[in-house]
């Protein structure tokens, strides 16, 4: 814990760690360096039995195979879209594309038509990468739809077909010089136009924080970890993966989460640490009141991306024996601002969110003047730091609304911070509804919304949910001489968005 006593709602940056001057690619090497007889990739498939695995030399081979391949079909500079749910080729294109000095788009699998038109173009992608189906989302048949009206797309490519992902379309060279600074993902968040926005981040950012948060939780190196959270998030492609190779852990990655074979594998496995969203370790302790596991082996828990009630931290302390950490961060911040540490006093873990990262300046702001304010003062989250994103892709306006002048990104939460450093949430400036972690934007789901003929105006707002945290509830005033039919709209949500942004609740207004 950092030992802080602070009058105002600023609390420095602190430099216990070293900030390394390393890349994704960089940290693959040098774990392959330390440890490359280690076993560092394990596939966990879509019925939870272990299969495939790479050791970090092979890893490394791998991906370096990958990433010469990669550059006989694309120049150094270029987006690669990733459309696919935890594959070990995920991260394979992770690295490889990083080793290419290439750009990894990352595209949720739940995505629609629409949506995935919406990423491809914003994004300026030159490639597709992608699976088949997923859940019984038909990616293959999307993607060959949406391809078509994007001529800058000039392939689309099955990543589980080996030929086609490592295929040479010419001569092979040297691998670029690839600088900390440089862009290496964009990742897609909602924004207030309604329309998700593109946050381009740095090889520096997502791997210092990554290593960070994995050294804060106590990750002992070379033990085994879980990797459930999907990839194509920053907790799962930088948190999991980019912390795990930087502590040489075994980590096993999970196609799909089923709680019951979670469980089974954190017992036959002795998996010692894992994050999830709040909804997961629910549905695992669920699990486990039905089929009891041996759960001796963790040793830490972590989760965020929606608020952690304080219940769930002691339900899962008590039956797992473990320590608990909270996290809080956005995809703008690589994203990691504040965790919790496991020898924090319990009623910090459960009711704040910790102190700030290393390196990372954090501050409570007054969001109509920008003065920072008093301890215990509610008033704007704000960071300062080297996780910060390069900006908004393509989008200055809204970059310049985000960070401001200073430097300072503001978050759009509202909190407070103690004498101690330690901040806490109290709820948000912005509308956001954050369900099972997942972040939604009202704007985008009543923007679908108003393109069916039966709604004439349509709000929609966040209410609690005993499972998610969050549920969107729409408030619909219906056409004239239309009754509202919640299974029509429905249907129409899926048809355009992802399942999650599909509002729970329903409810008829006149005005």
């Amino acid at each position: 814990m950092y030992a802080l006593d602070l009058t105002d709602s600023y609390a420095p940056a602190q430099t216990d760690d070293e900030l390394a001057e390393i890349t994704v690619g960089g940290a693959l090497r040098e774990a392959a360096a330390r440890a490359g007889n280690q076993l560092a990739l394990q596939e966990a498939d879509a019925q939870g039995m272990l299969g495939r695995e790479w050791t970090y030399a092979e890893l490394l081979a791998d991906s370096e195979r990958l990433a010469h391949a990669l550059l006989t079909r694309y120049q150094p500079g270029e987006r690669v879209a990733v459309w696919a749910p935890n594959v070990p080729e995920w991260v394979l294109l992770e690295f490889g594309l990083a080793l290419a000095g290439l750009t990894l788009v990352t595209v949720n699998p739940g995505y629609q038509a629409r949506e995935l038109k919406y990423v491809l173009k914003q994004s300026c992608s030159a490639g597709l990468f992608l699976i088949g189906e997923y859940r019984g989302n038909p990616m293959a048949r999307i993607a060959k739809e949406v391809v078509n009206q994007i001529p800058a797309i000039r392939e689309t490519v099955d990543m589980e077909d080996h030929a086609a992902l490592f295929r040479q379309a010419g001569p092979l060279g040297p691998l670029p010089d690839v600088n900390p600074g440089d862009e290496v993902q964009i990742q897609y968040t909602s924004g207030t136009t309604g329309f998700p926005k593109g946050v381009v981040l740095h090889h520096r950012g997502i791997v210092n924080n990554a290593r960070q948060g994995a050294e804060r939780l106590g990750i002992e190196r070379g033990a085994t970890v879980m990797a459930i959270m999907p990839l194509f998030h920053t907790a799962g492609c930088g948190l999991a993966v980019l912390g795990a190779v930087q502590l040489d852990n075994r980590m096993i990655l999970v196609r799909q989460f089923d709680p019951q074979q979670v469980n089974a594998l954190i017992e036959s496995e002795r998996v010692c640490g894992m994050m999830g969203v709040p909804t997961m370790l629910i549905a695992m302790l669920e699990a486990d009141a039905a089929t009891p596991r041996d759960f001796s082996s963790v040793t830490i828990v972590s989760s965020g991306g929606a608020m952690v009630p304080p219940e769930l931290i002691r339900r899962v302390t008590d039956r797992l024996g473990c320590s608990f950490s909270i996290v809080y961060g956005q995809t703008e911040t690589s994203p990691l601002l504040t965790q919790t540490r496991p020898g924090d006093p319990f009623d910090d873990i459960c009711h704040t969110v910790g102190q700030a990262m290393p390196h990372t300046e954090m501050s409570i702001r007054d969001p109509a003047s920008n003065e920072v304010l008093p301890v215990d003062t509610v008033g704007e989250i704000c960071a300062r730091g080297c996780s910060l994103m390069l900006g908004y892709n393509d989008d200055p306006e809204a970059t310049a609304k985000t960070i401001d002048a200073q430097g300072w990104l503001h978050t759009g939460d509202l909190g407070t911070m103690d004498s101690r450093g330690f901040v806490r949430i109290t709820g948000r400036v912005k509308e956001m509804i954050i369900r099972g972690g997942e972040n939604l934007f009202p704007a985008e789901i009543e923007n679908v919304l108003l393109e069916h003929g039966d709604v004439a105006e349509v709000a929609v707002v966040g209410v609690p949910d005993a499972k998610f945290g969050e549920a969107a509830a729409a408030f619909v005033r219906p056409a004239a001489g239309v009754k509202l039919d919640p299974p029509a709209l429905i249907a129409h949500c899926r048809a355009n968005i992802a399942a999650q942004k599909t509002p729970t609740h329903w409810i008829a207004i006149d005005e």
